[in-house]
């Protein structure tokens, strides 16, 4: 399949729609506020949106427990105000791409409620049910007892959350049903469905949530999850070719062996090169910290090279609504090292709301809509030092705004020239206007070995051939580049063939 070019120069901005932009005074985020933002995500040179869940749902998991997947939440506008958006975005060239559930719904949906019943229907095998109340599932937790099915339900996550029936690789019991038992066919053909019906609407793509655990007591190959995701996207693909899916699943060897585009190196604690440069104890960009980038290279390029041959991507994040903000590990001097780092390398970068600004995570906050931990990284967006900072006139906000808005806002990060915000501005901008600084232009790291500063490497495509310096101590390193060139961007005075300054970066056009 070749690769379409709006994926080769994507640009992505994850809005959690509740926080970003209030129009109606109620306190909640709409897609009003977002269209209405549009036009500054697209002055910053995003040029493709991520959604967290939109739809119909009783918020026990802040959306993520869906009640109705056709139909968008109130709270939020109607369909018509979706599909004005997916318009809206598409006139200034840019992409919307949906938050995709497809392990589990709402106790609150119709699909769950009909399965409770205990005549059979429909719906009575689209959940992983026993064969009594008194039975329990193995490997997974369930809940029982509170409807007229003598049976108890196996859950994903919250108990809330009942699990969406793909079958098992290896069944033990006999209500497990095998990955290729015709009767999971309603819930492959359900989510088809689903998809269909936004990208006939205009919609661009989906993210999916958890979409590496769709199978139960999978291997660790992921072999029975692979084979539903096959079943799921290949017929999409086919009918829907410029379609963008980037799974979390955060095992780009596993979920870019099917039918995705791209998956997130995610901030998973359990997997310590995803964080190696900006978060951990000790990540890379952290001053004082005297770690090799050849390890973090040698990971990440054998990941990227695996996903290109495949004519995918893999992409690196900021952050998102799951983990805690990046300025926990990182100041704002540290953080635009950061960006230049993300928003330079190959694969698909992905920002999340507010971490332009350099937001923080606000802590000792009450846990909003299933939050707990996650809440302080949802606090609305800061635009100016108004009420609410600019977010919503309410006198009660969906979560507490930061304290801190009154510094920390768009309005006045805009008129500071070396703000965490215009750095990322100027080097979005960067990125567009230079082939080999596409999400696909190849990469080569220049530090010798056992030279761990500045961190050096080179970006090539076509004729056109980047280097990217950084120097991420506290003291002035020498940078030595042969042949002519010319400076594309600097921050901070850096001497050229001589040294590089603090904390500082450059990035050069070799002529």
């Amino acid at each position: 399949m070749k690769r379409n070019n709006w994926f080769n120069n994507a640009t992505f901005y994850e809005i959690y729609p509740q926080t970003f932009l209030d129009t109606n005074g109620d306190g909640v985020g709409d897609l009003n506020g977002i269209i209405e933002k549009l036009d500054y995500l697209r002055d910053m040179g995003f040029n493709a949106i991520w959604l967290n869940p939109i739809f119909d749902s009783p918020f026990y998991d802040a959306g993520y427990d869906v009640r109705d997947f056709y139909k968008v939440a109130p709270r939020y506008g109607t369909n018509e105000d979706l599909y004005r958006l997916f318009k809206e975005a598409h006139k200034r060239d840019m992409h919307v791409i949906l938050d995709l559930v497809p392990g589990h719904t709402s106790i609150d949906s119709e699909w769950f409620k009909q399965s409770c019943k205990e005549e059979r229907n429909e719906y009575s095998d689209r959940f992983i049910w026993t064969n009594s109340i008194w039975e329990t599932p193995k490997d997974v937790a369930c809940v029982r007892g509170f409807y007229e099915r003598n049976g108890s339900v196996a859950t994903n996550f919250f108990s809330i959350q009942p699990a969406l029936n793909y079958g098992y690789l290896e069944t033990k019991d006999d209500f497990e049903m095998k990955i290729d038992d015709p009767r999971i066919l309603p819930n492959i053909k359900a989510m088809q469905d689903v998809i269909r019906f936004y990208l006939e609407r205009g919609c661009d793509g989906f993210r999916v949530d958890m979409a590496g655990w769709l199978a139960k007591r999978d291997n660790q190959e992921f072999e029975g999850t692979i084979y539903i995701w096959n079943k799921i996207l290949e017929p999409i693909k086919k009918d829907f070719p410029d379609s963008f899916f980037v799974s979390e699943w955060s095992s780009p060897k596993h979920s870019l062996s099917t039918y995705f585009d791209s998956d997130f190196l995610l901030q998973d604690w359990f997997k310590p090169l995803h964080i190696y440069m900006c978060r951990g104890e000790d990540p890379y960009f952290k001053l004082g910290v005297n770690k090799s980038p050849k390890t973090y290279f040698d990971f990440y390029l054998d990941l990227i090279d695996f996903a290109s041959q495949r004519d995918k991507f893999v992409s690196i994040v900021s952050g998102n609504h799951d983990t805690i903000r990046i300025k926990e590990t990182l100041t704002d001097e540290e953080l635009k090292l950061f960006f230049c780092f993300q928003l330079t390398m190959p694969g698909i970068p992905f920002v999340y709301y507010g971490d332009e600004l350099g937001m923080n995570y606000r802590h000792k906050i009450k846990s909003v809509e299933g939050g707990y931990q996650r809440t302080g990284s949802r606090t609305p967006m800061q635009w100016n030092s108004t009420k609410n900072s600019g977010f919503s006139s309410s006198d009660k906000v969906y979560i507490e705004v930061n304290n801190d808005y009154g510094k920390i806002n768009v309005e006045n990060e805009l008129k500071e020239k070396n703000s965490v915000l215009n750095i990322v501005k100027d080097l979005l901008h960067l990125r567009t206007n230079h082939v080999a600084l596409d999400n696909d232009a190849k990469t080569q790291l220049v530090n010798k070995d056992g030279q761990n500063h500045p961190l050096v490497y080179l970006r090539y495509k076509n004729d056109e051939r980047i280097v990217v310096a950084i120097n991420s101590t506290e003291k002035e390193v020498p940078l030595n580049i042969d042949g002519q060139h010319e400076v594309l961007y600097q921050y901070k005075n850096s001497i050229f063939n001589s040294a590089l300054a603090p904390q500082s970066f450059v990035i050069l056009k070799l002529l």
